[in-house]
């Protein structure tokens, strides 16, 4: 398969940030393609420099000011080139409050495009430093329908929750995916793997892995012993789609629970790890309080799960966590476009009805469930119907079951089946 750069659903909300905001910041890890949308979008039209960890290229970090004089940033100066994009701006953060007395001077929407992998590092202290000044964007591996060269669209997510009736009556068809689905959730959802053969993937997570224990997580987390923190990231694998209890999952490689907490914080900064929040409206509801925890690429949670690619994976213990892993995954990345500042959260009740995801939009309420079945019928149902009759006061919209079906149909009252690749 020749490679040739997607595009991506981000590009559009990268304009609009670029045309209020004099500085713009992209942020997410290794490999999902920070540069790439900058380049893709902003590249002809702007000077781009990157940073590097070990040298203080062209003296950014020793003299801030005169890198971006020299480059025509200063007040009554003339650019090079009307943006300049800084990758990688964690491996020169003096240049912050350089940026920051250009921007005072003079707020030119779109002018300084930057782009790091640590979220910590840059997000924090960016937010922190260019308060007002500065919008961000978060960036994950593709979508379903970015891998099917269909970045251009609007994600099906958006027109869901406009109009769920008629999204789910009008039958939408299914993306033209280049693997199976076994093959492909294996694969992740790593802008640069998709083209890779498939004897080479294991090589390519596990120099992935390598660098991101010595350069990403070192660079934020005070850690003695290295080999106990990537004991810990298989052990996140292995916990991937599952409610997260500190204590139990710390028991298990002899860690403080308050180990785990901050370690857990680690891989949330570094973008490896999400969590979805529990939901509940009111404080003596008996539901389940505990996140839910995904590790974030479901090709890297099946590698740290041992899986090579090649495994026969239906049928194995591990393809319903990762299968709902990556419907969660595509869920939250096309709410972060469609709906930014809407959070997915999960549901379960005391008296053991689930929902994995209920998005909160515009005052209605909105159940789904994954289910790792190219059938599911009423019984898979039975957990969004237990939430409708527990919210009976609230506008909760028709429930979706995300699977691998051909057709999208109905499974019960207000509840329907929806092939989870769908346009």
């Amino acid at each position: 398969m020749s490679w040739s750069p997607k595009k991506r659903h981000a590009e559009a909300r990268l304009r609009l940030l670029a045309s209020v905001s004099p500085v713009v910041v992209v942020s997410g890890a290794r490999q999902v393609g920070k540069s790439t949308l900058l380049d893709m979008t902003y590249g002809e039209e702007a000077e781009t420099v990157v940073f590097d960890a070990m040298q203080d290229v062209e003296g950014a970090r020793r003299d801030p000011d005169l890198f971006l004089d020299s480059r025509g940033f200063v007040p009554g100066g003339r650019p090079r080139r009307p943006r300049l994009i800084l990758d990688e701006i964690q491996f020169a953060p003096e240049l912050v409050s350089a940026l920051k007395r250009r921007v005072d001077r003079l707020r030119v929407p779109g002018q300084f495009l930057l782009s790091g992998s640590q979220q910590w590092q840059v997000t924090r202290h960016l937010a922190e430093s260019l308060a007002g000044r500065a919008a961000f964007l978060d960036l994950e591996g593709f979508t379903l329908a970015e891998i099917a060269n269909e970045g251009a669209a609007e994600p099906w997510l958006g027109r869901f929750l406009k109009d769920p009736e008629g999204f789910v009556s009008s039958d939408p068809p299914r993306l033209a995916l280049p693997f199976p689905l076994p093959e492909q959730l294996l694969r992740g959802f790593m802008p640069g793997l998709q083209t890779w053969p498939a004897e080479a993937l294991e090589a390519g997570f596990a120099g992935y892995v390598r660098t991101y224990l010595e350069r990403d997580a070192r660079a934020i987390a005070a850690v003695a012993d290295w080999a106990e923190f990537g004991r810990f990231l298989r052990l996140a694998a292995a916990h991937t789609a599952q409610e997260i209890n500190a204590s139990e999952l710390g028991r298990d490689i002899g860690l403080t629970a308050q180990t785990v907490r901050r370690w857990l914080a680690t891989l949330s900064a570094t973008f490896q790890w999400a969590e979805l929040a529990a939901f509940h409206v009111s404080a003596d509801q008996r539901v389940s309080r505990r996140p839910k925890g995904f590790i974030t690429d479901v090709g890297l949670a099946a590698h740290l799960l041992g899986l090579p690619p090649g495994t026969a994976l239906l049928g194995r213990r591990e393809w319903g966590p990762l299968f709902e892993t990556a419907a969660v995954g595509e869920l939250r990345r096309q709410l972060a476009l469609v709906a930014p500042g809407v959070s997915l959260r999960h549901y379960r009740a005391h008296g053991g009805a689930e929902v994995d995801m209920i998005v909160e939009y515009r005052g209605r309420l909105h159940p789904i469930e994954v289910k790792a079945k190219s059938r599911p019928d009423r019984a898979d149902a039975s957990g969004i119907l237990a939430f409708r009759a527990a919210h009976a006061r609230h506008d909760v919209a028709p429930g979706l079951i995300l699977a691998p079906t051909e057709r999208a149909y109905a499974v019960a009252p207000g509840v329907w089946a929806l092939p989870w690749d769908v346009k």
